[in-house]
């Protein structure tokens, strides 16, 4: 039976469809991989349209408090469904399988799906997957076992499964351009991390060195991330590490003192790539590096992979000994992994990923990369690259207009570096823009920065462009996101102030202002809660005129 929630819905829909047809304006849909426009003409007159739309909306959908912003867990089921691209775009649906089998994961999925629509995807390491690759993530592969390699599996019933590993397999050489007498590829990795430490297990031995960029300087944990108290990466733990750093002035990467703790520490592994480092990689220097000292060279671009697949960030595979990735970053595909290697090393590759540290691969996975790579072959595709990489120098820049610092002044890549420290020394960190942030329907993360004594209250916030790229923003519509961030920011300096005016109040001046202290202040301060609520409805609205891939 219909609900009355389901009823109203229904509804909304039809007059939409009606408003629509009385329009007769064709409405601007963003394909699994088509390019987003950054005309300023043609996104004002889309704009136009999506807002002409959106009041009507409003007036059928939207209460007086449909905004109104809450500091708990129970906020996102009042997330404000009004807006016509969630009307329009919605998932759920009335007759769902789900909702019958199970309402409660049902009613989450629902509210998730609500969340993506109309709020601002700024984490550098998500995008949104086509509904191609979303279909065959959720197909009958899931359900077939099938251990070892292509033609020699432990299993019966592989038939199918060999035809689409191969196809995968074929259709990454391809998209990298790589020779498959000189290379090969596995595709069996179920994410990054593992993908990692299956090449180390492959290449080295217990306790032999590696060495890769320090997690503050923007490295990433599975490159031998430890501190003096803890070894917090598993690959600290088996093989000896020692990173390199940026230049802590600049921000860029010091090739220099790199090749000396390369002559002190004689690693067996070179590691370049990272998480947080938005500038182009000298891969060349890092060759002779581990040339010098005798070390294979590994590149890590689970960040930047869809950029070389574009042909907007530089290959690393003219260099490299063995090239990692994720799959669902710039690449736009579902949460796999890749370990490319050189064809000497392909055995030792692909004995470390079955039997030694992996069971059965995802073949529900294998077909959605495969679907992802056959997507990032296209024209279209490159030119979707090209245009997240214009939409971060056209956010950075937009930051930088408004008196922010970025870590190295800008970037090359996807990812904005955003340096939230104040010049007074209020004690702003990264945890606390992102808090507010996030309570606005922007999904950022803190980040440590050169310079950064803690992990866990950085002076960083980390921003990405590939998922708001994907939805169709253009450079207009980044200038106004980073108007948005700077609302963000402004907030949680008042709400700094605040906090800490309370804390000199009752003379405890020293006392830093930690973020439990600086949410309370914000939940019980009413104008800092209407402004937060001022700004929500401004970026949700924003949000909600653009349209999902896969939707």
């Amino acid at each position: 039976m219909m609900t009355k929630r389901c009823r109203h819905a229904s509804l909304v829909s039809t007059a939409l469809l009606v408003v629509l047809a009385a329009v007769q304006s064709p409405r601007v849909v963003v394909s699994s991989f088509s390019p987003p426009s950054n005309s300023v003409v043609d996104r004002r007159q889309t704009s136009k349209r999506a807002s002409s739309l959106r009041d009507i909306v409003e007036s059928l959908t939207t209460s007086p408090s449909s905004h109104d912003v809450t500091i708990h867990d129970e906020a996102n089921k009042t997330t404000n469904p009004s807006a016509a691209g969630t009307a329009i775009a919605s998932s759920s649906s009335s007759d769902s399988i789900l909702e019958s089998a199970d309402p409660e994961i049902h009613r989450l999925i629902t509210l998730e799906d609500k969340r993506q629509h109309t709020g601002l995807e700024l984490i550098a390491s998500e995008n949104f997957a086509s509904a191609a690759v979303r279909e065959a993530l959720g197909s009958c592969l899931t359900n077939k076992y099938s251990e070892g390699q292509v033609g020699k599996r432990y299993y019966g019933g592989n038939e199918y499964i060999d035809d689409i590993e191969t196809l995968c397999m074929d259709r990454a050489l391809a998209l990298y351009n790589l020779n498959p007498n000189e290379w090969g590829v596995n595709v069996q990795p179920y994410s990054g991390s593992p993908a990692n430490f299956a090449t180390y297990t492959a290449l080295l031995q217990p306790h032999d060195r590696i060495m890769g960029l320090d997690l503050p300087s923007g490295g990433h944990l599975t490159h031998g991330f430890r501190t003096p108290k803890r070894k917090v990466s598993a690959t600290s733990v088996y093989f000896e590490s020692l990173p390199y750093i940026v230049n802590p002035t600049t921000g860029y990467i010091d090739y220099d003192d790199m090749q000396s703790r390369a002559n002190m520490f004689m690693p067996q592994l070179l590691i370049a790539g990272g998480s947080a480092y938005c500038r182009e990689w000298n891969y060349e220097r890092m060759r002779q590096i581990a040339n010098s000292v005798g070390a294979l060279l590994m590149v890590d671009m689970a960040h930047i992979s869809g950029l070389v697949a574009g042909n907007v960030a530089q290959s690393p595979f003219e260099y490299a000994d063995v090239v990692t990735s994720t799959t669902h970053k710039t690449l736009r595909g579902p949460r796999s992994g890749m370990i490319f290697a050189k064809s000497e090393y392909m055995e030792r590759i692909n004995r470390a990923v079955f039997p030694m540290l992996q069971g059965g691969p995802h073949n529900h996975q294998i077909a959605a990369l495969a679907v992802a790579l056959r997507e990032a072959a296209t024209p279209e595709f490159k030119i979707y690259a090209s245009n997240v990489v214009r939409n971060s120098r056209a956010l950075g820049d937009a930051l930088i207009h408004r008196g922010y610092t970025l870590v190295t002044g800008g970037t090359d890549n996807h990812i904005v570096l955003w340096n939230v420290r104040s010049n007074d020394d209020n004690g702003m960190t990264g945890s606390k823009v992102e808090r507010i942030l996030e309570l606005a329907s922007m999904t950022a993360n803190k980040n440590s920065i050169p310079g950064d004594k803690s992990a866990i209250n950085p002076g960083g916030v980390r921003l990405g462009t590939p998922a708001l790229t994907s939805r169709g923003l253009g450079i207009i519509d980044f200038e106004y996101v980073a108007e948005l961030l700077h609302r963000g920011y402004q907030l949680a300096v008042k709400v700094q102030n605040v906090a800490a005016a309370a804390a000199n109040k009752n003379e405890e001046r020293n006392i830093k202002v930690s973020l439990t202290v600086f949410e309370t202040t914000l939940k019980e301060n009413d104008d800092l809660m209407m402004e937060l609520t001022i700004l929500k409805k401004d970026v949700e609205s924003f949000a909600s005129t653009f349209d999902m891939p896969g939707s």
